[in-house]
């Protein structure tokens, strides 16, 4: 949708799409009409890069592009040999440090610790960042990290920034222990997004805040 609104420059990914309602239209047009610049990865790149800003590192290494093409498109990733074996070579991946992580959780206390449950990535992407914004579900009274139950299970507030309450800000897609997602609305926005004009449609109708004079 930040593509299909024109808010997209570049963008590093494995892929986009709308798993099984197909691909992401607006991303696929954005690509075949070269508004946008594709950096190609893969997703342990990815996850290796921002696990690098978490650690604090320049840089981590991974095996498993050797022999893949990807590499030829990539000059920033670096193929050395490995400095404690012989004839074993090695990708470098440099470390990706957000400005900002944003994501959704199911809650927050008013201290501004985040709750993020069983998707620990929300803790990785905190760590790499140099800002987050967290949206929640819901605002838990109580101490958070006072709770032994919850609280390897968050994100703490001096790693947060801002915290904003929004019921359902997953939907349409789903928030695990909460609510599933919403095949029917997520079908209709992958019919109306096939085109630029129903893109604008869907955006007028579903996205777009009307305030009443």
């Amino acid at each position: 949708m930040l593509i299909g609104a024109g808010c997209v420059e570049t963008l590093e990914t494995s892929a986009v799409s709308l798993g099984e309602f197909g691909p992401a239209p607006r991303f696929t047009a954005a690509v075949v009409g070269k508004s946008i610049r594709i950096k190609d990865a893969t997703c342990p790149a990815l996850y290796a890069q921002v696990q690098a800003a978490e650690k604090g590192v320049p840089f981590m290494p991974l095996r498993g592009l050797i022999g893949s093409d990807i590499l030829a498109h990539r000059p920033d990733w670096r193929v050395i040999d490995n400095p404690f074996g012989n004839n074993d070579p090695i990708v470098l991946l440099p470390a990706i440090k957000p400005d900002f992580a944003l994501f959704h959780a199911p809650m927050a206390d008013r201290a501004g610790t985040v709750f993020f449950g069983r998707d620990r990535t929300a803790l990785m992407m905190a760590h790499a960042s140099e800002r987050t914004i967290a949206t929640v579900e819901t605002i838990h009274d109580g101490n958070l990290m006072d709770d032994p139950a919850m609280s390897g299970a968050t994100v703490p507030s001096f790693y947060v920034e801002t915290v904003a309450v929004a019921p359902r800000g997953a939907w349409p897609l789903r928030m695990p222990d909460r609510y599933p997602a919403d095949g029917a609305h997520l079908a209709e926005y992958a019919k109306m997004a096939a085109t630029a004009e129903g893109f604008a449609r869907y955006c007028e109708q579903h996205v777009y805040v009307k305030r009443a004079a």
